[in-house]
């Protein structure tokens, strides 16, 4: 048994038994023979001691994201795609949770947003008998795994709150086996189901909001394969409050009366960094990746975000968008959508993305220099379908060599007004501008007073209109956005129910 100490604390014992113990060691095979211990494999073999004291609720993520096998959309090191509580970052910057730890809520808010299926509920919500039910579910399967929010009090444990995965269930005394995250401070230990629920319906003095649990599962397809929200950039607020409410009420406040008034409207009061609200999903690679070949995954995701950008450019919306941006003089709007940057430019913005994301940063305002871009085509399949956008990005006294591998058609620009039978010479912001639209929530567009333009507006937006693949697409943009407006007001505590799409 450990001692007190630096090293481990003692464990409380009753009401905890140690996994490692004879009697924990009974518990876990008689667990495993009634089939409640399926979660647990996947668990282990992604077990994750959290890196700093507050980090618990970022470790059980990651550990579950990683067990669930869901794909972070970029590299943790070298060519590995991982998740570490480094990249979980979306919701609350890390500086924010090293020092102050991080709600329920928004744990649950960062599991959606980087693409899991998730049912959160504070035990208000909820009773004792469908939580063991939702234990029982989730420790006889191994693609739902639950994280459970408690108060370490109830268990006579040193510290407060606490966030770690449950890895199995023992039906006959009704115990539930705790996977802690801190394992520098506690072992693995089982403790009774309808003591976890007391440690859970426990209230958090932050949020004033009692705490709970959320089930965590993988989507039937990964999310984000061709755009990304994000809200690093320190615009993300103005920009989220100006689509969900400036929006609306700048529509009902005009009478327009057709689609180019609609988008002149849309366009005219963009908030500032607007671009960086909106991201390409791209491959990340540092300078030891800096091989030109496309692994067989890479060529299976250029084939789905080729796909789906044709799906974006076939709809309706898209042609209108590629007509207004080409007879627009606005000087605001083109230099936003209309494509007239240089290839080598992109090529230094994207980069400057890539080192970001390569290195943890919460934005790019570290990025001083980006320098010798080079921009490569990529065969795959014999198709000239990607590019390599290479670049060294100069930070202070560091150098970093950057390279990402973009869709082709998402980099060709238009040289003069857009041909809308070419693909390689639409401009690259008719295509976010269709996607951004897209995600609007349907209410967005009820202020329009024209009856007929409204019907328009609206069957061009409907997602009873797209694709499967583009509507999934969509609802994940839709999704995040809803997610960072309840951050934006800090509801998320107060509202886990997952948002309306």
């Amino acid at each position: 048994m450990a001692t007190a100490g630096l090293y481990r604390r003692v464990l409380p014992s009753p009401p905890a038994i140690d996994f490692a113990s004879d009697d924990g060691k009974k518990l876990f095979i008689e667990a495993v023979q009634a089939g409640t211990m399926e979660g647990f494999y996947k668990l282990i073999s992604n077990f994750q001691t959290q890196s700093e004291p507050a980090y618990c609720g970022l470790a059980s993520l990651s550990m579950v994201l990683n067990a669930l096998a869901i794909d972070p959309g970029r590299k943790w090191k070298g060519p590995w795609r991982w998740f570490d509580e480094s990249m979980l970052d979306c919701c609350e910057p890390l500086e924010k949770v090293k020092a102050e730890g991080i709600s329920f809520g928004k744990v649950a808010c960062l599991a959606q947003c980087v693409g899991a299926e998730v049912e959160a509920f504070q035990t208000s919500q909820t009773t004792l008998d469908q939580f063991r039910q939702f234990v029982k579910r989730c420790c006889s399967s191994d693609n739902c795994h639950l994280v459970s929010s408690y108060h370490r009090a109830i268990f006579k444990q040193t510290g407060t709150g606490h966030f770690s995965p449950i890895g199995g269930y023992h039906a006959g005394s009704d115990m539930v086996l705790i996977l802690d995250v801190a394992r520098f401070k506690y072992p693995p230990h089982w403790v009774p189901l309808t003591l976890l629920w007391e440690a859970m319906d426990t209230v958090d003095k932050t949020t004033g909001q009692r705490r709970g649990f959320m089930l965590i599962s993988r989507p039937k397809r990964d999310p984000g394969l061709l755009y990304t929200l994000s809200c690093k950039h320190e615009s993300w607020v103005s920009v989220v409050r100006y689509l969900m409410d400036d929006v609306p009420h700048l529509l009902k406040a005009k009478d327009v009366k057709d689609i180019k008034g609609v988008l002149s409207i849309f366009l005219a009061s963009l908030p500032s960094g607007f671009r960086k609200f909106i991201q390409w999903v791209a491959e990340v690679r540092g300078e030891q990746d800096s091989g030109i070949g496309i692994s067989e995954e890479e060529k299976r995701r250029l084939a789905i975000r080729e796909e789906l950008l044709k799906q974006v450019q076939d709809t309706g919306l898209f042609k209108h968008i590629v007509n207004f941006l080409s007879s627009t003089s606005c000087c605001r709007i083109v230099p936003i959508f209309g494509g007239s940057e240089d290839l080598h430019e992109i090529a230094a913005s994207v980069c400057c993305q890539g080192a970001e994301i390569l290195g943890g940063k919460s934005s790019t305002s570290g990025c001083a220099c980006c320098h010798e871009t080079c921009v490569k085509c990529v065969n795959a399949d014999g198709h000239k379908t990607a590019m390599m956008l290479s670049a060294t990005i100069v930070n202070g006294k560091n150098e970093e060599k950057v390279n990402m591998l973009v869709l082709q058609s998402l980099v060709e620009l238009s040289g003069g007004a857009p041909d809308t039978n070419n693909t390689s010479t639409r401009p690259v912001g008719s295509n976010i501008l269709t996607a951004l639209l897209l995600m609007l929530p349907p209410e967005t567009w009820c202020g329009i007073k024209d009856e007929k333009l409204l019907e328009e507006v609206q069957s061009l937006v409907s997602m009873d209109n797209l694709p499967a693949m583009l509507q999934e697409e969509v609802l994940h943009l839709r999704k995040q956005l809803y997610l960072l407006k309840k951050c934006q007001e800090s509801k998320v505590d107060e509202n886990l129910s997952a948002p309306c799409t």
